[in-house]
């Protein structure tokens, strides 16, 4: 196991192309590692070095990918949502402590102002768009030298995230060099990426499972990636005819647009046909995963991660390996066993009793949130990252070793007392032919503390009432899990990733 990433990002021949984009010629592996080498030499040069917080607020693209590469090869990288507004900003620089902000020439981005008024340094990034997609150059006002320059070493910080912070203040997690490369080399070995493989790269690179799913996993193989301004379901099988891709992924609701418009694409999918889709960072309805495959010819791969395991826990194998829709998969990477409240280890089953919470421990799992004593008392079993991290998610382990999420412990409705899991909620109402998408969640109830309410978008040309799909989920559940208040929208409202967000969502549509 390889613990640093300028050792995994020698996989690729100088010649063969690393980052390519929409309409850009490729930037070659060998072109890559001069362009780490030249932006870590720069960064020292004027004073920043390993360890040293660099933010990074880019449009989605190849510079964005190369940029985050480069700088987690030897700082500390941490790449911020350009939509944030101005205070948003505010709060992610000063909470970083960062040194530096990295922003394209030109850029209108609030973080600019932030950045000023913080008194963090700016550095502004200027594309080389005649030497291939990714390639950049950074405009530094000189400064005196670091003395910790050079290449990371595999216990330096390499990225800082925050966590989503829906029920609280946002937390720092901290990945070091030695998370990062654990975690791409444990993508990169579960899916058995190739040198000839191309994926197309539609998620937002400044979120985990873009930047170690979508990138750094698939380089550490040696093989390409196209990457796009972001997901747009209108540009999808565009680029996927010029990308010629063997894979991509993404999160459901992306899957689900992708597949509402491939029957109008169906030779674009002959002409390239993938080796295989993957899902990841929240529950995938199985129907979905069915439509898919049938659409693609290709196997959807869900698999499970977060943001404190620096993405990837669990996930389905490719063929020949089983896959079990419904299920997260197979352990891939750290170690994952089920947890009872009282600490003890619960054995293989699917029954009522072998439910409990899902636990991790291995070389890609964050050493603890960063100055929040009280989160990492919570978040580890014994205070320490020696022991087992919990995970939040309730679930079970079948006597296969697959692994079925029943909720988030957090998202569970307690209706006075009857405990309902929202996604076998949102399962029963796919079932209806008229319904495209679903999100259940708790809202408030002055006699029950909660009562269930979905969100519910149809498909195009169909209708049906909210008693008609009450009745239809009566029908398949006990009353109690009947959702008593049905709302019926264009779309779902979602996060900055794309994700399905249950957690305060009832005070977001007014429901409180």
């Amino acid at each position: 196991m390889k613990l640093v990433l300028h050792e995994l990002l020698a996989a690729g021949a100088d010649t063969a192309p690393a980052l390519s984009a929409p309409n850009r010629t490729p930037l070659t592996f060998g072109a890559l590692r001069q362009l780490i080498a030249a932006t870590l030499a720069a960064l020292n040069s004027v004073g920043i070095g390993r360890n040293d917080r660099v933010a990074i607020v880019l449009p989605n693209g190849p510079e964005m990918a190369s940029c985050f590469i480069a700088c987690a090869s030897g700082v500390t990288s941490a790449p911020l949502n350009p939509a944030y507004r101005a205070d948003e900003f505010e709060f992610y620089l000063a909470d970083l402590k960062a040194k530096a902000l990295i922003v394209e020439q030109g850029s209108a981005t609030p973080a600019v102002a932030a950045a000023l008024k913080l008194g963090v340094r700016l550095i502004e990034l200027l594309p080389d768009v005649q030497a291939g997609a990714g390639a950049f150059r950074l405009n530094l006002q000189p400064g005196a030298p670091t003395t910790q320059g050079g290449l990371a070493e595999p216990d330096d910080v390499s990225m800082l995230l925050h966590t989503s912070g829906t029920t609280s203040r946002p937390k720092i997690v901290p990945l070091s060099q030695r998370n990062l490369a654990a975690s791409a080399q444990n993508i990169r070995n579960t899916l058995m990426f190739r040198p000839d493989d191309c994926g197309l790269n539609i998620m937002p690179l400044f979120h985990i499972h873009g930047l170690i799913a979508g990138v750094l996993a698939p380089l550490a193989a040696g093989s390409q990636v196209f990457c796009t301004p972001g997901f747009n379901a209108l540009k999808f099988f565009g680029w996927m005819d010029e990308a010629r891709p063997t894979w991509f992924t993404a999160v459901p609701t992306m899957h689900q647009a992708i597949a509402s418009r491939a029957p109008k694409n169906l030779d674009v999918i002959r002409r390239h046909p993938l080796r295989f889709m993957r899902s990841s960072s929240s529950s995938m309805p199985p129907q979905v995963i069915r439509e898919a495959e049938a659409i693609f010819g290709a196997p959807l791969i869900e698999s499970y991660g977060m943001t404190e395991a620096t993405h990837q826990m669990a996930s389905n194998p490719l063929p020949p390996g089983t896959r079990k829709p419904g299920t997260v998969g197979l352990a891939a990477g750290p170690e994952v066993v089920i947890m009872a409240g009282d600490g003890t280890l619960l054995p293989r089953g699917t029954g009522l009793a072998n439910t409990g919470e899902i636990v991790i421990r291995g070389a890609n799992v964050t050493a603890g949130y960063e100055n929040n004593a009280q989160a990492n008392a919570e978040a580890f079993t014994s205070g320490d990252a020696s022991s087992w991290f919990r995970t939040g998610d309730q679930g079970v382990m079948d006597e296969g070793g697959y692994i079925s999420i029943t909720g988030r412990l957090k998202e569970i409705i307690n209706r006075g007392g009857e405990k309902i899991s929202p996604r076998e909620v949102d399962e029963v109402l796919m079932d209806h032919p008229a319904v495209a998408q679903v999100v259940c969640f708790g809202m408030p109830h002055d006699k029950l503390g909660e009562e269930v309410a979905a969100c519910v978008v149809l498909r195009e040309g169909l209708a049906v009432t909210e008693r008609e799909l009450q009745a239809f989920v009566g029908q398949r559940v006990a009353d109690y899990k009947v959702p008593k208040k049905i709302l019926f929208m264009d779309e779902i409202p979602k996060g900055a990733t794309g994700k399905l967000q249950r957690i305060g969502l009832a005070q977001k549509l007014g429901l409180v």
